[in-house]
Formats: C-alpha cells, structure tokens, sequence
C-alpha cells in the first residue's frame, strides 16, 4: 500500500486551481498514482494569476513549481528542456533517440521532487495489436508500466504526466493499470470561458461578458480569445473590410470601435456574408442604444459553428431547423408527447426531461422532418452525429470520444443519430479488433451518466430497431419510445395534405367532402414522403397548366400516376417492430393496439422467415 504523501509534495502556487488539476493533487496526495495520462482539451490555454498559460507551462508553474526541484519537459519532436532545475546530460538527444531510457535514471534512481512532463506521449507508446507495433514502442510501454510499479518513484515524490489528446491513441498496457490515472482535461466551462472574455476586454460589461461566455460554449480558451482579439497588424485586406463594415453600419453609436472588432471576426468572410451579418438595412440612429455586441455575438456564433464542426473532423453538423411542430400534419399524439418534453426543457425541469429518445418507424413516416421539428420547438441546439467509424486502429474510438467531449461542453444540446443501426447496430463487429464493441460500451457508459439528464438529450432514429444492441434501448438511456406510422385514415391524411401545401405554400382548389374523401382515401398507407411526393408532382403540373391552384382532377391525376416503391412485407416488419419497441399504447395505431404480444412476435418471426433475415 503506498504510502499518503504530505500535503507539501504537491504545493498550490498563487490562485485556485481548475477542477482536474485538484483531481490530480488529490490522487497523489492519497497515493493513488505518481503516473497520470492528461488528455482531452490538451492544447489550449489556461487563465491563471493574470496570464494565459500553455498546459504543460500552467502545471510547471502553477501547481509544481513550489514542490519540485526539478522539472523537465520532454517532446519527442525537440528533445528535453529543464523548466526548473538543471538537465545539462540529457538536453543532448541519446545516440538512438531512446529519451525515456535516457531519462530512466532520473526519474528512478535521480534526485528526489523531480517532475516529468511527457508531450504527445501517443507518439512514444501508441496503440495497436501489440505485434504491428515496433520494438521501441513496445519498451517505451513496458518502460512506463515498470515505472508505476517501482517503488522508488513513490519514495522519491517524483511524478510523470503524459499528454495524450485521446486515451485510445494510447497503449493499452498503460490505459489497464491501476497505478496510472487517466484524468480528463475537459472543455472551458461557463466560468473558465466568461474569465477569458475578461481577460481579453477588460472593459467589457458583466452582463455582455456572460453572454458571450453563453454563446462561446464548445469553444476552447484560445479559440475564444483568438475571436475576440484583433490581429496584431492590419494588413490591407483588414484596412478595406473594416472600411467596409464601418460603411455599413453608417453614423452609429462607436461606430468605429465596433467596426474594428467586426473586422477582427470576419477574416475569410466574402463581401456578401459580411453584408448579410451586418444587415445594413436597419442601421441605428445615434438616438437608439446600441448594442455594440450584438454583431460580435451574431458573427460569434457563425464562427463558433465552423470551428466545431471542423475540429471534430466533419463527425458531428449543426442542425438548422426552420419549422416547428405545428408544421407537422397528424401525429397528434406523437405531437403531444414532443410538446411536453420541449415545455420541461424550457422550464429547466430536468426530471422531466427523457436521457434519451428512440424514434422507430418504416421510412418516409417523417422521423427526420419531426425530430427537426422537435429542434426548433425545445429552443436547445442540436447537432447530428456523423457515422465516426475509421479503418485505423484506435481512431474510431478518438473520434466517438472527441465527439462526446465536445456534445457535453455545448449543452443543453439535442443529438441526432440518424439510421442508428447502422452506426450502433450489433452486427459487422468480426475483424474489427473489438472496435464495435468497445465504441457501443462508451456510448452507453456517456447515454446512462444521469448527470448529463436535461443537458444532453438523444434521439436516435431507425427502421430496423431489431439491429441495434439491445442494451442501448433500454431505460435510462433511451427512455422513450416513439413509433411512427403511416397515415391510417383519411383525417391523418387530410391533415398531412394540409401540412405539406401550407409548407411549399401552394392551395388546393374546393371540393365537395364527399369527393375530397374519396381522393383522399386512395393515400391511406401511403408514407408522408410520398404524400409530399403527390402534391409536389401535382403541383408540377398546375404550374404547366399556369392555374395558380391544383384542381381535383390534377390531383387525382397525380395520384393514379404516382408509383410507390415499397416492398409491403418489409413495410409490415418495421410496422410491427416499431409496435414492438413503442412505449406507450396509445401512441399506437388503432390496428395494432389491442394485438397481444404473442401473436406480434409470431407475425415478425413469420415475416423474418419469408423476408430471409
């Protein structure tokens, strides 16, 4: 049992410190561990005592610098610097740039509070199958494994950290021992975020600090300064947009000043996106308050989005909605059940809020439109999850991981997994190294964290619920089950008809109720898609005819020419397994609700046999 350190052995310098790096004196103090992996936003900055530190200068400085005597900082692109202390024999690279068998008898058998600072350490002990790695990156994790077990390194208070942005790009070896703590450096929070934007505009107000703080949310420090902090030198380009910008928003309030910063955010932006930003159709009078950072927020948050969705490599897109669910036709009770939800989030009553949602149904019964819909009624942002499977070993993992990091910073948010068999089903895991399970246990580790109740909120949509691992569906991560269905009857229809003319903005000419049924009546069963389809090819031919409304015998026209392409069984099968998955009884159509479970599950077999499942 390792010996509890005084509390001395890992000395606070002036400040408090962030939330890991107290989870790191803890675990050393306790003698938990003298080998912690950092990993996670790595490469940002830290605000501390008045100046933004790099993370391996923060720890340095910050949280070691009173304890150690000496601290040495190693990256295997530079070879080895000694932040205190000396390191003359080692600042020479070893004859076969072996640096951790170098470093081993100072960090073993050296001199006592010696702190080690291991840069990119993915690149020294990657992961992989341990026979297609090379010989040095198998020592150099077998080194690191046989240090956390010397006990020499716990006698001498001595400590090591590696750098990794993905525990996945790591070792194995390493990752699976008890004596060496893998510790999450997370994305800025709202105080870490709201501290940087004071730290940047000192004279900026609390009430527009805390708003670009909000609005800053998934951002790292650096990025966020970068935006908020003109160019040191203005090169023409930035002479003529601030020109521009300063044009634009004509005789205003700090006109100048708000040009300047304008400029500063719009780098890259072609001439039209800075004019629709602007808006200069509206300018304000010198009369009315100026908000000088409603612009900024504006262009914040279109930057924002950019960085984002490039940094996670195209994984996750940020989702625009522009309709709500009133522009849904039918599903009332779908409807119903949606409102409730966005009402709770609104009102920040978390327990009402679902961990998750699973909307099941054949395609073309309008999951995508009304998980849209959904979006813009709840208010929250929401973004979809991108298939992030990779052929590298290690990569499919960094990658769900990079896009969980960045979810949970941006909360409350909405994530949408579209066709979610495919990219969590239970099938196609030969071959893959366990890649598909071990992917499917951390997304069902983060989807049951009830910490995350009413900040991350999952939808997940399929047609074949019977592909995905079990486990995912149950409650507590996906709590409610939706079935989506096509119209049963002539009003689901009617009301769907109605939806979609009233979206595309086009009119049905009058008719009798009688006649109007009789048309409608040929659409039961058919999807919303090719509901919508219909009245689009309708639509087409009325605007040929040059008659401003589609005419009952346009419609019925359309109608008798349209061919669905459906497979009926196939159709049924999802029909039944949305059945079998729905929550709720009364979400479910008239036809399927009193069907008792034996005789469901007899029809989906018989139908699995005929359709060779």
């Amino acid at each position: 049992m390792p010996a509890v350190k005084d509390a001395s052995s890992l000395a606070v310098g002036a400040g408090p410190l962030p939330e890991w790096a107290e989870a790191i004196r803890r675990k050393y103090l306790g003698g938990e561990a003298s080998i912690f992996i950092l990993h996670g936003n790595i490469f940002d900055r830290v605000l501390s005592n008045g100046r933004l530190w790099e993370l391996t200068d923060f720890l340095a400085h910050c949280v070691l610098w009173p304890s150690r005597e000496r601290i040495l900082h190693l990256d295997p692109t530079r070879g080895v610097r000694a932040l205190k202390g000396k390191a003359e024999h080692l600042l020479e690279a070893p004859a076969d740039d072996d640096w951790l068998a170098a470093l081993e008898s100072s960090v073993i058998g050296g001199s006592d509070k010696l702190a080690l600072l291991v840069s990119y350490a993915s690149s020294l002990m990657p992961a992989g199958e341990e026979s297609f790695l090379s010989a040095r990156d198998r020592l150099n994790a077998v080194r690191l494994h046989r240090w956390s077990l010397d006990p020499a390194l716990a006698a001498k208070d001595n400590i090591v950290f590696l750098f990794s942005e993905s525990l996945p790009e790591l070792n194995a070896r390493l990752l699976a021992n008890p004596r060496i703590a893998a510790v999450e450096v997370p994305l800025p929070d709202f105080a870490a975020r709201e501290a940087a934007v004071k730290h940047v505009d000192p004279d900026v107000s609390a009430a527009d600090a805390t708003r670009l703080a909000q609005h800053a949310a998934g951002l790292r420090v650096i990025q966020l300064c970068q935006l908020l902090t003109p160019a040191a030198q203005a090169t023409p380009d930035d002479t003529a947009r601030t020109a521009l910008i300063q044009q634009l928003l004509g005789p205003s309030k700090d006109a100048i000043d708000r040009a300047r910063k304008l400029a500063a955010l719009t780098q890259g932006m072609a001439v039209d996106e800075i004019r629709h930003l602007i808006n200069p159709e509206k300018p304000a009078s010198d009369a009315a308050p100026v908000d000088e950072y409603a612009e900024v927020l504006k262009v914040l948050h279109r930057r924002k989005r950019e960085i984002i969705e490039r940094e996670c490599a195209g994984l996750i897109e940020f989702v625009d909605a522009s309709h709500d669910l009133s522009a849904v036709g039918g599903n009332e009770a779908i409807k119903a059940e949606l409102m409730q939800i966005a009402d709770a989030v609104k009102a920040g009553e978390t327990t009402r809020v679902p961990m998750g949602m699973l909307f099941v149904g054949p395609m073309g019964c309008g999951k995508t439109f009304v998980a849209k819909a959904f979006v813009k009624s709840s208010g929250l942002s929401a973004v979809t999850l991108k298939n992030f499977r990779s052929k590298w070993v290690g990569s499919t993992e960094s990658n769900l991981e990079k896009v969980l990091s960045m979810v949970k910073s941006l909360g409350p948010i909405i994530v949408i997994i579209d066709e979610g068999d495919r990219s969590f089903g239970s099938g196609g895991e030969e071959g893959d190294s366990g890649t598909s399970s071990r992917i499917i246990a951390r997304l069902k580790e983060f989807m049951s964290d009830t910490d995350n109740r009413g900040r991350v909120l999952f939808i997940l949509m399929t047609n074949r619920p019977d592909k995905l691992d079990i486990d995912i569906k149950r409650a507590g991560r996906l709590d409610r089950k939706i079935p989506f269905f096509y119209p049963e009857d002539i009003a689901a229809v009617d009301a769907s008809v109605i939806a979609v003319a009233k979206r595309y903005r086009f009119s049905l000419q009058e008719m009798p109720e009688e006649a109007r049924h009789a048309l409608l009546s040929r659409l039961v069963d058919y999807s919303y898609a090719d509901i919508e389809a219909v009245l689009l090819l309708a639509n087409n031919a009325a605007q040929a005819e040059k008659s401003a409304d589609i005419s009952p015998a346009t419609l019925e026209a359309a109608i008798t020419d349209y061919l669905p392409n459906r497979d009926r069984r196939m159709i049924e099968y999802m029909e039944l397994q949305a059945v079998l998955e729905s929550s709720r009884r009364s979400m479910l159509p008239r036809k399927y609700r009193e069907l008792d479970e034996e005789t469901l599950q007899q029809r989906i077999k018989s139908l699995r046999l005929e359709l060779r499942l």
